[in-house]
Order: structure tokens, then C-alpha cells, then sequence
């Protein structure tokens, strides 16, 4: 099987082309110029905005979509996929962000499912199944048992064994969509690790990130698409993130952290002793008026719990938070929101959203009660007070009724923070602000979050991405093992620093 990829590599036809592809749902121009050419044996970068293009223009090439113009060729020839299985039968496979298995069946069933070899009689040969699969994953050098069933498995496992699907299937190209986002680095190396040994098989591989760190150390090429269309292609060698930037947001951005200096006034937020057993312990900080304080830390550190438990979202079994110098009580999100906080969550579409609800309700629906009329609530009404909002924020849509699920991610995370904002809050509490969306949306976060602390907002960010913890933040407040370890102005917060503090063990507090 590889010697056919790996003589396929040594010629220069792509095995992918798109050329000119275009795609309308109604009177939204998805798709205006779709180009793409992937050749075997290289991992090839699509890169853009949200709302460039990129997902229209893979869906396309699942088979999810039918192309409106353009041509597609797959392996040199014509196609026009129908359906997802056409294409799959063809040799495509598309790796998503959160894969969806069967969670009720083996590693190995998810793996063939709908195509197990046979025994006479039609007995599912299950040895032959088991040893397939053990076969598969050696060849990736991952270690999973095939037995096992897929429930509970992590998202990075899940991925792989998806991986290992598309090469049972003698996929040739693989689509990569998004696939870090939710890995650890551990798992991110591992992921790429496979990769490159799909690349070096003579594979074609669409790698689709927002992460420059990830495109440059596993891609050779890259394509850059604007506004649902075709910008540019070029090595990765040859070109800077600065130059990819400019080309993916069409200008020059000068400064992807426009943090501007806030006049600070009184405590709005303070917290005291704060504890949930074997999830933090003794959590205390404050944060003033015309403040960005960012919490940092690694993944599972605690920082999102402890964000929860301030809001109320969850308890805790000690300790006591303030607003205003007034005790919130613990465990009552409802008596937080009348307070004056606000949490934007960092699963949006889970935590944030009703993905299937208007943008409209969505931005009114904190809010709605104050709108109701004798106990009736109108769209009308919804209109008329999310309307300021979804302007100031600059969500991009043509109207207030549409669904929050057809948007992009950048401007699904708008919504959710305009929900927030027409609470008028005096402390925002903001958790992985840019995960997700692209460059010039980051921008546009950015600002808003220095201008909403150059009004006099207090407001905690929590980020998982140090240079914007560093850019935004006035001090930085880093967890580890559900402590606080080092508290660090602005000025003196650097990343050897944060990075020391987010790995010691905690046995004290430092402060710069």
C-alpha cells in the first residue's frame, strides 16, 4: 500500500485541485474562489480568517456540499461528490476538531464499522478485526488497546483513531480541521508525529490551523484565503507571520495587543481564602476598576474553576468574594449576574450559546425579563435591545434572526460577550477570550477588552496563550496546583517567569 503513495510522491501532478470553486446558501456567497492544489507526500497549510471560506471549501471536498462553479480534481480526474461517502470511497478523509464515535463500541468496531471482514455464515471475524487494528496503531507508533471501548477516550485518542480509520480505508489525502485545538502539547507532538509519518508515506495531508507556532514547525506550504476567496500560496519557508497576517486580514496589524493605560480606581473584586478541596486552596487576589488581571497557568491548573466559583457557577467549601466590599454568596450565579458580574465561558458553543437560537435572543437572553411586556416577551423587543450591541461589537451578520450556529466561531464569540455586556457589568470575568478564531478577530477582542477597562470595567482574563496574557494584562496572577504562585506586574511579568511559577511546586507565594 505505501509503495503506491511513495511513487506517487516522486511525480509533480497534485492529487488535489481546486480550481475557481464558488458556493451560495441563499443570497450568502460562502465560497467566491476556491483554489487549493495538495500534492502527495506534503502537509499543506489553509490558513484565513473565520469566515474565509475555509470550512465551505473542505465540505466541499468531503462531499457534505456540492460545489455552485469551479472544477475539483481528485488523483488527476473530474469529481463531483454527492455525498460523504463518495468521497470517502474515493480516498479522502476528514480528520474534525471533536471527532464523534460510537462511545457504546470498541476502538476497533468504530474502526470498521459497516465494513467488518467476515467469517462463513457471516460471523463478524473479530480476531481478524482486533489484529488490523493493533497492526494500525503500531504503524503510527501509538499505543491503544483495540478492545477497549471508545467511551471516555480523550478527544486526542479519538483523532487517532480516526487516523487509523482513514488508513485502513487507504485514504490519500487527510484533512485536518482544526485538531489541536483541544490537545495538550504532549498530545499535540504525538498528533504531529503521526502526521509527518502519513506525509512521508507519500500521503497528501490539508492541515487547518490559527495557530502560526503549529503551521510553521509541521507544514511545507501554505494557502492563504480572504473573504471566501483565493489569496495567495507560497512555501512556508519563504514567507513570515507577518507577511501571512497582512495577507489574511487584507492590512497591515500593527499591534495584535492594542492595550492602551487605564486610570485605576477601587477594588471591585475581592477575593479571600477561597478553597474547594483537591481543586484549589486558599485563592486570594483583588481586582480594580480600569484593571486587566490575567490568570495564567497550565492546562488543568484550576484557573477556570476558580473563575466558576467566583461567579457561582460552582461552590466551594470555604472562603469569601466581594463585589463592591458586598459578600456574593457562594454557589448563586443568579445573585452574581445581579451583582454585577459576568462570565464569559470558555466552551462558547456549549457554555455560552444557544447555538440553535437567533442572534437577537441570544444577546437579549440574560437580559429578557427587563423586556417583557405583562409577562410577554417579543422578538420585536429582543430586536430592539440587541440590536446596540451586536454593533458595538461589530458582529458580522445580515440579521438579528440568524441562527448563531451558521456563524463563525469569531463572531459566535462576539455574541457571547454582547450577552454579557448588556448586563452592563461592573466586573467581566473572561475565559479564553481568542481560542479558536482568527488573527484580526483576536485584534478586534483585544481592543475591546482595553477599551471596556478604559471605561472603568474590572476585569479577570484567563488565557491559555501566554502572549496574550503578557500583552493584555496589567498583573498577572499565575495558578499552579489549584494555588496562586507568583503575582507579577505588567512591567515585570516576562515568560521565563510566568512559565517558572506555572511549574514549581507552590510551597509559597511570590510576588515580583
Amino acid at each position: 500500500m505505501n509503495e503506491t503513495f511513495q511513487s506517487a510522491s516522486q511525480g509533480e501532478a497534485p492529487i488535489l485541485e481546486l480550481e475557481g470553486v464558488q458556493k451560495s446558501f441563499g443570497a450568502v456567497r460562502a465560497l467566491r474562489d476556491g483554489t487549493l492544489s495538495v500534492r502527495p507526500g506534503s502537509i499543506h497549510a489553509l490558513i484565513g480568517e473565520n469566515g474565509a471560506g475555509k470550512s465551505t471549501l473542505v465540505k466541499i471536498v468531503a462531499g457534505v456540499h456540492r460545489r455552485d462553479g469551479g472544477d475539483l480534481r481528485f488523483r488527476g480526474e473530474s469529481v463531483d461528490f454527492a455525498s460523504t461517502a463518495e468521497s470517502k470511497a474515493a480516498g479522502i478523509a476528514v480528520i474534525y476538531q471533536e471527532p464523534t464515535l460510537f462511545p457504546d463500541l470498541s476502538v476497533t468496531e468504530n474502526i470498521f464499522m459497516g465494513r467488518q471482514p467476515l467469517l462463513s455464515g457471516r460471523r463478524i471475524d473479530r480476531g481478524a478485526m482486533h489484529a488490523e487494528a493493533t497492526s494500525l496503531f503500531r504503524r503510527l507508533g501509538v499505543d491503544l488497546d483495540p478492545r477497549r471501548l471508545a467511551r471516555g477516550l480523550s478527544i486526542a485518542d479519538q483523532q487517532i483513531i480516526e487516523i487509523a480509520k482513514a488508513i485502513s480505508l487507504d485514504a490519500a489525502l487527510l484533512i485536518m480541521d482544526e485538531p489541536t485545538a483541544a490537545l495538550s502539547g504532549v498530545e499535540v507532538e504525538r498528533l504531529f508525529q503521526v502526521a509527518r509519518s502519513l506525509r512521508d508515506e507519500g500521503r497528501g495531508l490539508v492541515f487547518i490551523s490559527h495557530r502560526f507556532d503549529e503551521v510553521f514547525a509541521l507544514c511545507d506550504t501554505v494557502t492563504v484565503m480572504r473573504d471566501g476567496a483565493y489569496v495567495a500560496t507560497q512555501a512556508l519557508a519563504d514567507t513570515t507571520v507577518d507577511a501571512l497576517v497582512a495577507q489574511m486580514v487584507g492590512r497591515e496589524v500593527g499591534e495584535l495587543f492594542p492595550k492602551t493605560p487605564a486610570p485605576v480606581g477601587d477594588v471591585v473584586l475581592s477575593v479571600e481564602g477561597l478553597t474547594s478541596a483537591g481543586v484549589f486552596h486558599d485563592v486570594s487576589f483583588e481586582v480594580r476598576a480600569g484593571e486587566i488581571v490575567g490568570l495564567a497557568g497550565l492546562v488543568g491548573a484550576g484557573r477556570s474553576e476558580i473563575a466558576r466559583a467566583v461567579f457561582g457557577v460552582d461552590s466551594y467549601d470555604s472562603g469569601t468574594v466581594r463585589l463592591d466590599g458586598r459578600e456574593v454568596r457562594r454557589g448563586d450565579p443568579r445573585g452574581a449576574v445581579r451583582a454585577g458580574m459576568a462570565l464569559v465561558p470558555e466552551d462558547r458553543r456549549k457554555q455560552g450559546l444557544v447555538v440553535e437560537g437567533s442572534v437577537a435572543r441570544n444577546i437579549a437572553s440574560v437580559i429578557r425579563r427587563g423586556l417583557s411586556t405583562a409577562g410577554v416577551l417579543t422578538g420585536s423587543a429582543e430586536d430592539r435591545a440587541s440590536s446596540p450591541w451586536a454593533a458595538k461589537l461589530q458582529v458580522k451578520t445580515n440579521a438579528l434572526d440568524m441562527p448563531a450556529a451558521t456563524m463563525s466561531g469569531g463572531n459566535q464569540q462576539k455574541v457571547v460577550i454582547a450577552k454579557w455586556l448588556a448586563t452592563e457589568p461592573k466586573l467581566l470575568i473572561i475565559d479564553e477570550p481568542t481560542r479558536g478564531i482568527d488573527v484580526g478577530t483576536k485584534s478586534e477582542v483585544h481592543r475591546l477588552l482595553s477599551d471596556l477597562a478604559g471605561q472603568g470595567m474590572a476585569i479577570v482574563m484567563i488565557s491559555s496563550e501566554l502572549p496574550e496574557v503578557l500583552g493584555m494584562a496589567d498583573r498577572v496572577l499565575v495558578v499552579c496546583e489549584g494555588r496562586i504562585s507568583a503575582e507579577l506586574d505588567r512591567a515585570d511579568a516576562t515568560p521565563e517567569k510566568v512559565m517558572l511559577a506555572a511549574t514549581r511546586r507552590n510551597d509559597q507565594e511570590v510576588h515580583a
